[in-house]
């Protein structure tokens, strides 16, 4: 990696992270479960990283407020606005696909 110091890569960290939630804010056609089966993590494991991160450093942060953090609104009001059923096929491939943690 290039000659940078530890404050400025989180501050780059920071800032590509920002531009994902973002993105993912803006890309409410990609479900979740498309993100599972092609990347092997959604919005909510971005939440769950968030939350984990929080507390590690001492900061109490509920699985709620962590998704609010990353949908950009209270979780369910973004399922019912925008969450689909999905499709038997990208269940199975869920099932297949889906993290061992």
């Amino acid at each position: 990696m290039a000659d940078i110091d530890d404050k400025t890569r989180t501050e780059l960290e920071a800032a590509a992270y920002r531009k994902l939630v973002e993105h993912l804010r803006k890309r409410t056609d990609v479900q979740n479960i498309d993100l599972m089966n092609l990347a092997g993590f959604c919005r909510n494991c971005l939440a769950n990283w968030f939350q984990e991160a929080a507390n590690e450093k001492g900061n109490s942060l509920s699985k709620d407020d962590a998704r609010e953090i990353v949908y950009g609104m209270p979780y369910k009001e973004w399922q019912a606005k925008h969450q689909k059923e999905a499709s038997p096929d990208k269940l199975a491939a869920y099932e297949v696909n889906k993290p061992k943690h």
